[in-house]
């Protein structure tokens, strides 16, 4: 009995930098909410939202912020925590050391509060063309089969939920650069080593040879460091670089 109502006399301590809409200036608002066990960051800012009152006791606007799936797949939930990006879903407070410093990413769009835009990230993919190119409203069967040692490490990169975590951690990407950043580029080696979509290889490598493309990368590493799914981003950089270099080559000597 003595846990439980030590636990309930807990508090947990939060600093959230805000911003009431995108031209607006930011500023820093601190809360005080009642502990949980097994809390995560949205669980406290679910808190805050029931009564949104900061730790002055003046009544505030709620703070906004996007999550979907609560399951680290949708990507949603990307935001600075404790001075690293990262989900908010799978940042247990139990873990994080307080006061828990929540901030949105500065390298998009900030629309409000913790809410960014990613549409560089979706734009970045519809200039690499990182989808299956298949012609036809009607079942066109089963398509060629990947080998199982390809499809292994295939599915690995499929496992890119766009959330932007690996383009904050980038020190190449920022607004005074073009880098395309670290997820179009594994997309890339993805769907190069797709049966049907490498028939769009060669155009996906031209536009990587393009400004903001594969030259942008500086090799820092920190966006496979920072990746909530683990998956190889240098490995696939590596990869496209010397698949460049490769069709460089091969336009050199007019193949």
């Amino acid at each position: 009995m003595a846990d439980t109502s030590t636990a309930a006399a807990r508090t947990i301590r939060l600093v959230i930098t805000r911003r009431d809409n995108p031209d607006g200036n930011s500023y820093k608002e601190e809360f005080e909410i009642p502990y949980r066990p097994n809390m995560n960051v949205i669980g406290a800012l679910m808190e805050i939202q029931r009564n949104p009152k900061n730790a002055k006791g003046d009544t505030t606007t709620p703070v906004c912020w996007e999550s979907n799936c609560l399951e680290e797949v949708c990507g949603a939930c990307s935001m600075v925590i404790n001075g690293k990006p990262r989900q908010a879903c799978t940042a247990l407070v139990d873990k994080l050391e307080q006061p828990i410093r929540l901030e949105p990413m500065s390298t998009f769009p900030v629309m409000r509060d913790l809410v960014i835009d990613r549409q560089r990230m979706f734009n970045a993919l519809k200039r690499v063309k990182a989808w299956i190119p298949i012609d036809g409203t009607y079942d066109l069967g089963p398509g060629p089969r990947m080998a199982e040692t390809k499809r292994q490490w295939a599915y690995e990169l499929s496992k890119c939920m766009t959330c932007g975590v690996c383009l904050e951690a980038c020190p190449n990407v920022n607004d005074r650069t073009s880098f395309i950043g670290p997820a179009a580029l594994s997309q890339v080696r993805l769907f190069n080593a797709h049966p049907t979509g490498e028939m769009n290889k060669d155009e996906r490598l031209e536009t990587l040879m393009e400004d903001g493309g594969i030259e942008g990368c500086g090799n820092s590493q920190n966006c496979v460091r920072s990746c909530p799914k683990g998956i190889p981003l240098t490995t696939s950089i590596a990869a496209i670089n010397a698949d460049t270099t490769k069709h460089l080559f091969k336009k050199w000597l007019g193949q």
